[in-house]
């Protein structure tokens, strides 16, 4: 049996990225992923495929607190969840690594600071392309270098959109977008195809994901390995319990086993909360690195509201998301607690509707729709979810995700909903019309929605409340690292990709001094 030096369970924001770090440190690597190579096709550019259809979400069956089942809006590719997102890459602002009040309670520290982060955030961004422009967001963290790409340009109606909340006294700023860009400083033209990254695959590989940017570099170093259609079901250890020594997977229908040295797992946050409770010892009866019973607590994903709003003027845009505003990220007019993020989100067209809302569109003619979305403009509200013990991940009698969610912090996000109602009239929109849409959310469990997943895992340097020390290796093993956003102790009001892919740098920073490369020789390599 081959014995690797590290083995990656997964290969999204954080395990992608990780194994680009440690590539070319010449050490043996292999990584896993559940998925296969998300095909590039027409189908990628199809509304009705992707919004519709479910193309590339996977069949998975997941349970609520009742026992009903359902179907998460998750994907499995080489890549991850980065696969479909919209390659929003925000950092968390300096106030979100320390204990900030909500008006529904209270966002925990880490046990790391801004500054400890902010390297990595630099690293990430750069290797990962974002477009962006410092000092137009009042909450933006101190940086230390520019974004290394110019923002992505508003398109006329955006732009009118940014003049207008100016001239509300707000400060609107162009969203960092991890986008490929052509010399004009637009998205590729045959973008128009898409709309925007968000929810489409890129077939261009014009998006900045995991897979663009973090597997496929790694590939090329001969050191490392990776195995598609490869499920990890369960870590074992070695009689101590304190090191793990094989990962036993689902291959193509067959169990096979693989040995390492070092051990990262980044399924995702329910994902890698059920891993590690499904691999019960003698010596972790409660599943791996569960002694503080806290592995699939604190589940949070955001509670996200899609809005679409209609324009007096036609909204012509095609890449509509370059525009953010974070005035309300702390505070908000009457309302001393943290409202959230508003964002773009990508342009909504017909047959979005139909996925969306099926039974509402089902007889509404095409030229209606046609003429919502010509007039829609659509916004993503992110408000930060409360991190609480009960909202977790269990198993089921036959091992499957149970997942038990409520919403913890609702006061804000009805705030920062009412918040942008009242500021139609002032931005050339019907000041009645502020529709929900449900993008990624095609049912009526609300949690069915996962593509901010975190928390199930969070790091802290207390054995007793975390699972993880700050290096994020869990405290009861020496050998088990996890580096997707199952850490998070709380997950701002930001979208959490840029936050895994940072970390994932940090931690490839302290698995390269443990084996022994230095950084610059990994580099150099």
């Amino acid at each position: 049996m081959n014995i690797y030096d590290v083995i990656i369970v997964g290969s999204g924001a954080g395990g992608g990225t990780l194994a680009a770090k440690l590539a070319p440190s010449g050490k043996k690597i292999l990584l896993l992923e559940r998925g296969s190579w998300l095909p590039r096709e027409p189908d990628n550019w199809d509304d009705a495929a992707v919004f519709v259809d479910n193309r590339y979400i996977s069949p998975d069956t997941w349970y609520d607190h009742k026992g009903k089942a359902f179907q998460p809006q998750v994907h499995y590719y080489v890549g991850g969840a980065t696969k479909l997102y919209g390659a929003a890459l925000y950092r968390l602002r300096e106030k979100d690594f320390g204990i900030v009040q909500h008006h529904d309670g209270i966002s925990p520290a880490w046990p790391i600071s801004y500054a400890d982060m902010e390297p990595y955030y630099t690293a990430a961004e750069q290797m990962y392309q974002v477009h962006g422009s410092r000092g137009e967001d009042p909450t933006e963290p101190p940086a230390s270098a520019p974004y290394a790409f110019p923002p992505v340009a508003h398109e006329p109606r955006i732009q009118q959109l940014a003049d207008d909340l100016a001239a509300a006294g707000l400060h609107p700023f162009h969203a960092p977008c991890g986008v490929r860009l052509t010399e004009s400083n637009r998205p590729y033209s045959v973008c128009v195809k898409c709309d925007s990254c968000d929810g489409f695959p890129c077939p261009l590989h014009a998006k900045s994901d995991a897979e663009v940017f973090g597997v496929r570099p790694a590939l090329t170093q001969p050191n490392v390995e990776m195995l598609t259609n490869a499920e990890a079901v369960r870590l074992e250890t070695d009689p101590s319990g304190r090191t793990v020594t094989t990962v036993i997977v689902e291959h193509e229908g067959q169990e096979e086993r693989y040995q390492g040295h070092i051990v990262v797992v980044a399924c995702g946050a329910a994902n890698t909360a059920k891993l590690l409770l499904r691999s019960v010892t003698d010596k972790h009866p409660n599943g791996l690195a569960n002694g503080s019973d806290q592995v699939g607590r604190n589940y949070m994903y955001h509670d996200s509201q899609a809005v679409l709003a209609l324009s007096r003027e036609p909204n012509p845009t095609v890449f509509q998301k370059t525009l953010g505003v974070n005035d309300f990220y702390f505070s908000g007019p009457g309302f001393d607690f943290p409202m959230g993020n508003i964002q773009m989100i990508g342009k909504s067209r017909p047959a979005m509707y139909r996925g969306e809302k099926p039974l509402e569109t089902k007889f509404a003619p095409k030229f209606s729709l046609n003429d919502v979305a010509n007039h829609a403009v659509d916004f993503w509200l992110s408000t930060e979810d409360l991190p609480m013990p009960d909202n977790r991940v269990t198993l089921t009698s036959d091992g499957q995700v149970k997942l038990t969610y409520q919403p913890s912090n609702s006061t804000a996000a009805d705030r920062l909903y009412h918040q942008l109602k009242s500021m139609l009239k002032h931005l050339g929109m019907h000041e009645d019309h502020l529709a929900h849409r449900f993008a990624y959310m095609k049912t009526d469990i609300p949690i069915a929605g996962v593509a901010h997943q975190a928390g199930t895992c969070r790091f802290g340097n207390d054995p007793e409340t975390s699972v993880l020390d700050a290096d994020c290796k869990a405290h009861e093993l020496d050998n088990l690292y996890v580096v997707d956003t199952s850490f998070f102790p709380s997950i701002g009001a930001v979208n959490p990709a840029l936050t895994a892919m940072a970390n994932a740098l940090r931690v490839g920073d302290h698995l390269l001094a443990r084996m022994g490369v230095s950084a610059a020789t990994a580099t150099a390599a």
